[in-house]
């Protein structure tokens, strides 16, 4: 028996630094490196762990960084599936500037999956999906990949459970195409990926629920996150709409926190949470994520914390009047 099941086609080992500084054509001599899992749901399911769901991560990997990958999890006490592939699953990097607290990522794009593998990617989760009660798809595609890549594994598991609820945190036209699928209940998009989708500015509250509200009425998805960075989240539905100011907490590292909102809010709503409770939790788990260095994500202890100690949700009842504003609550680099 599963609660969750996430599938993460491109995922990764992020390998974390820092340094002073960053100069051009010098030698950096960097600290010590820290390697952690990664991808979208990968991370998701990681969190979710913690928690206490019972959760299943399928990815595909391969390689000895996908074997690295594989007893990274393992050691965490993580159930998973891994389709097994021929190319080499990539590494991800990040460094932190620590004489000014910026962060560089830089993102691999990760190994061709072939078309059998990618056959193998739509069994497996048919295979798998058993008694989930979410599905989370998440993280970018890796080349080789369908664009709606997304979509198809929506459709292969709502064939093997019609009531299935899928998350799906994507970009661009993955994002778009899984949309257009129409079996997308919830759907996290920062505010630049929201505008990319609607080809819209979005500069006020108003218009940025409307955005929402419109994928729910087009049947493209039933709840939208919609994240605000620093300014924290909203969470629409088609009656309400919450927003949640972000959590002020020190920031290590802001890698994962996206992911880590995403599996409070699933857990959360898993356990009968209503809107505004859920984007709360997933609101603590991201501040809690922000607390670690590297991709090691939230402590289920830190989220407890961030929750009781956090403000609430408010309801946006009148968006014309609504004020999103930086105050104390917001996120500070220390």
């Amino acid at each position: 028996m599963i609660d969750v099941l996430t599938v993460t086609l491109n995922p990764a080992v992020d390998l974390s630094t820092s340094v002073e500084r960053i100069v051009d054509t010098h030698k950096l001599r960097c600290e010590t490196a820290q390697r952690d899992p990664g991808g979208g749901g990968v991370n998701v399911a990681r969190v979710l762990h913690r928690l206490g769901s019972e959760c299943v991560a399928l990815f595909a990997a391969g390689g000895v960084t996908g074997r690295m990958l594989g007893g990274m999890l393992d050691g965490e006490k993580l159930r998973t599936r891994c389709i097994d592939i021929k190319g080499e699953t990539r590494e991800n990097f990040s460094v932190m500037e620590t004489s000014t607290r910026r962060e560089y990522r830089f993102v691999l794009p990760g190994p061709t999956l072939a078309p059998a593998e990618w056959t193998e990617c739509l069994r497996s989760v048919q295979a798998h999906v058993d008694s989930a009660r979410f599905l989370v798809l998440s993280g970018s595609l890796p080349p080789g990949a369908p664009a709606d890549a997304y979509a198809q594994l929506a459709r292969a598991a709502a064939t093997a459970r019609p009531n299935i609820r899928v998350a799906v945190d994507a970009s661009g036209p993955t994002l778009a195409a899984a949309l257009a699928g129409g079996l997308v209940d919830i759907v996290k998009p920062s505010l630049n990926e929201l505008r990319e989708l609607t080809a819209l500015p979005l500069n006020d509250v108003g218009d940025q629920i409307d955005a929402a509200r419109m994928l729910i009425v087009q049947r493209k998805a039933r709840m939208v996150a919609l994240t605000l960075a620093e300014q924290g989240a909203m969470l629409v539905t088609h009656d309400e709409a919450w927003f949640m100011p972000a959590l002020k907490t020190e920031v290590l590292s802001a890698i994962g926190a996206g992911d880590s909102f995403l599996a409070g809010l699933i857990w959360s709503l898993d356990h009968g949470a209503v809107a505004s409770e859920a984007l709360a939790y997933a609101a603590a788990a991201a501040a809690a994520a922000m607390k670690q260095t590297g991709t090691r994500l939230c402590d289920a202890r830190d989220v407890t914390q961030a929750y009781a100690k956090g403000e609430r949700a408010v309801r946006v009842q009148d968006p014309a009047r609504f004020r999103i504003v930086h105050r104390e609550s917001a996120p500070s680099r220390q």
